[in-house]
């Protein structure tokens, strides 16, 4: 379930990046600059802290279905 949400982020955040990358002028001067600069950074943080949680999420445990587990007998002699 963590996984989808994890998807779901990084896509939404390389679809706003996207669609802002071609609006922002990085070489502006004063405030618009700066904003642009600093929301291009918090959007590059936010597609490697969702890339890096998918990649690195433990997987699923596989549920054993087929045989039940048999006890080993101890022979203490």
């Amino acid at each position: 379930m963590k996984r989808n949400r994890y998807m779901l982020c990084l896509l939404l955040a390389a679809f706003m990046l996207y669609f802002a990358l071609p609006k922002f002028s990085i070489f502006a001067q004063g405030l618009e600059g700066i904003f642009a600069i600093s929301w291009l950074i918090l959007a590059l943080l936010v597609i490697a802290g969702n890339l890096s949680a998918l990649l690195y999420a433990p997987k699923g445990q596989k549920l054993n279905v087929g045989k039940p587990k048999q006890k080993r007998a101890r022979y203490l002699g």
